[in-house]
């Protein structure tokens, strides 16, 4: 049966699309519109800001809803299982991406340091970033998973506080790579070192929002519910 989906409305919040629209989560990253840390912003709204036509994006996150045929409806299943997504597809994927990713950060810097387009400090940047993610993490898989999945999510506020807050340290995080790398685009001369390193920290960033997406407008509200 084909699903089928609410009307876009211009005060329809981006959290909202990003988690019962396919795809469009996808047409938000491409147009900068924050749809995890800033969710709660009406539609109308965040194209106010971005200076982004109303009607133009509503189309546009029509068309890529049928190319998502694997989209999945995270707020209509259990909690037990969107726990498990964070953790498999999310944590455990940041844990194996960033060593390797600052494993490249450093050797572009060594390598190209003499180069006006180097990114000096992007390596210190995606050191700092893995850290400080590797800590939050660490609190969610110790403490909040844990009191969420035992039935204890009203008892959760103050945890769960932390984490948005957090939360918004790792968008400010975000914003800083993309500026040191130029919105994740590489120089005409760049090696394909350089260039491998570009393409996946525009993944981790892609991902690293869809995850605070999840947790922020998905997982937090349905604990606090429950």
């Amino acid at each position: 049966m084909p699903q089928t989906y609410a009307p876009i409305t211009p005060q329809t919040t981006l959290a909202e699309l990003a988690a019962t629209r396919a795809g469009a989560s996808r047409v938000f990253y491409r147009h900068d519109l924050d749809f995890c840390c800033h969710g709660q912003v009406s539609l109308a709204e965040a194209c106010s800001k971005k200076q982004i036509a109303l009607d133009e994006l509503v189309r546009a996150i029509e068309a890529e809803t049928p190319l998502s045929a694997d989209f999945r409806r995270w707020d209509e299943q259990p909690t037990a299982e969107l726990v498990a997504h964070v953790l498999e597809h999310f944590h455990a994927a940041h844990r194996a991406e960033l060593p390797r990713l600052l494993e490249m950060a450093r050797k572009v810097e060594k390598v190209h340091a003499q180069k006006s387009t180097c990114p000096l400090g992007l390596a210190e940047h995606v050191e700092r970033m893995g850290e400080e993610l590797q800590t939050h993490m660490q609190k969610e898989e110790q403490i909040l998973f844990p009191l969420i999945l035992s039935g204890r999510g009203r008892m959760a506020a103050v945890p769960i506080q932390v984490m948005e807050e957090e939360h918004v340290d790792h968008g400010r995080n975000l914003a800083r790579l993309r500026e040191l790398t130029h919105e994740f685009t590489p120089p005409a001369d760049a090696c394909g070192t350089w260039r491998a390193l570009y393409l996946g920290l525009r993944e981790l960033d892609q991902q690293l929002m869809q995850h605070i997406h999840l947790e922020n407008n998905v997982l937090f509200p349905g604990a606090l519910r429950s």
